[in-house]
């Protein structure tokens, strides 16, 4: 059978092992392709249904009765379940917060701890908010620190090298995203945790693109601290709780800068003078949001009955056969690849180049355009990113949006849209 031709894709989908999970999810359009799990997971079936439970037995008649049934011990039970996911123990991740607030409260941790070190450590690929963050940090240490961006000489990718150019014997802390938000380019974590640690440098990994796609192992990489959100592949909604995970060693001697009645050793106490409580608790601060808590939780249930082995052996397959369509299709019209071709270096999403980018998005997601409504979304200066989310995303789905970029750019369907970019893309 010809690998290019639909049939295939038709073959890949009924042999898939993990088909039967894409009904969980509310798939209402038969002509959506939703492509963009990597920035917003699509919504649970047994979400909608979790969250009235929620909202009609216990907060509407059980009323603040709910805080001693469940709802107090929500934040942790909640991360057991995420806990396998990333390779970690259940009692060192808890939910919480926004991600940005959780990079707030363990760099800082991480400074106020390792006196002496100037140094922060970082890649020109990150997310800029995590940047912005560490920027922030240096003013609030009277700019006493240093932030170092190691380069990326292909905008794709940064090398080991470029990160051990960096790390000095001055370096407090290392932060680095897992997974590069636009490429998708991955890290060898325990390569770089290693290095990090010869330095005497503690590790912070952002997980936000790699948590629930791609196999994390924060023990066995022996790494620092970790964040992450969850509401790309983890599926729990816009806006959804975060994460954070610190090793259990470590917990007692890292102080978080957010003192808050949660992270107290005993709230209801209503002592005047802090003590943080023992363990992960201590990195809370006010109180959790019970509603998000609950609206992540059939997801991580859906991957864990999944596995994160078999949803990385999915991903991987797909991006390949991605990969292999975009270079046979669409490199001929101007395309090009802006995603590692290794595996063990790539994420879970494929990134494709093209100057035309931005208005290829909007024909795509325009269903007047002709076929099916793909939606995408773009990232400057000239990416398209494919979110593959192995536990929905089908072979049909990636088939039909490569013949749809193949047609929209053969056909300069994009010529129709504006060059203006909405305040979202």
């Amino acid at each position: 059978m010809d690998f290019f031709e639909k049939a295939y894709a038709i073959e890949q989908d009924n042999r898939d092992e993990l088909k039967h999970f894409r009904k969980q999810f509310a798939i209402d359009d038969p002509n959506l392709i939703y492509l963009d799990g990597n920035s917003l997971g699509m919504l649970p079936k047994a979400t909608p249904e979790r969250i009235q439970k929620v909202i009609h037995n216990e907060w509407g008649r059980k009323l603040i009765r709910s805080w001693n049934e469940g709802w107090y011990e929500r934040s942790q039970e909640i991360a057991a379940k995420l806990a396998p996911l990333i390779g970690a123990k259940p009692h060192e991740v808890i939910m919480a917060d926004s991600t940005s607030v959780n990079l707030f409260k363990l760099a800082y941790a991480v400074l106020h701890l390792q006196t002496g070190k100037k140094a922060i450590v970082s890649d020109e690929l990150n997310f800029p908010s995590d940047i912005y963050l560490l920027q922030g940090l240096v003013k609030l240490f009277g700019d006493k620190h240093e932030l170092r961006l190691a380069r990326s000489h292909n905008n794709m990718g940064v090398s080991k090298n470029e990160i051990v150019e960096k790390l000095k014997d001055d370096t407090a802390l290392l932060t680095l995203s897992h997974v590069a938000f636009k490429s998708s380019f991955m890290y060898d974590m325990k390569e770089i945790t290693d290095l990090a640690h010869e330095k005497g440098a503690m590790v912070l990994w952002d997980l936000s693109h790699s948590a629930g796609a791609v196999p994390v192992k924060l023990n066995e990489c022996n790494v620092d601290l970790a964040i992450g959100c969850t509401y790309k592949y983890l599926n729990g909604g816009p806006g959804s709780i975060a994460f954070l995970y610190v090793r259990e060693d470590l917990q007692e001697k890292l102080v978080s800068p957010i003192w808050g009645w949660f992270g107290q050793k005993d709230p209801f106490n209503f002592r005047l003078d802090y003590e943080p409580a023992d363990g992960i608790q201590r990195f809370l601060a006010g109180t959790p949001p019970v509603l998000s808590l609950s609206a992540i939780e059939p997801s991580l249930d859906l991957m864990n009955e999944a596995g994160i082995d078999n949803l990385r052996d999915k991903s991987l397959t797909q991006s390949r056969y991605l990969i292999e369509l975009c270079k046979h299709f669409l490199e001929p019209l101007g395309f090009s690849l802006g995603s590692p071709v290794k595996d063990r270096e790539r994420g879970s999403h494929v990134s494709i180049r093209h100057p035309e980018a931005y208005r290829i998005c909007q024909a795509l997601i325009d269903p007047k355009t002709g076929g099916k409504s793909v939606i995408p979304d773009f990232r400057e200066p000239d990416n398209i990113r494919l979110g593959i989310t192995p536990i929905y995303t089908s072979y049909m789905d990636i088939y039909e949006a490569v013949m749809q970029i193949k047609t929209i750019a053969e056909q300069k369907l994009y010529n129709r849209f504006s060059l203006q970019k909405g305040r979202v893309t």
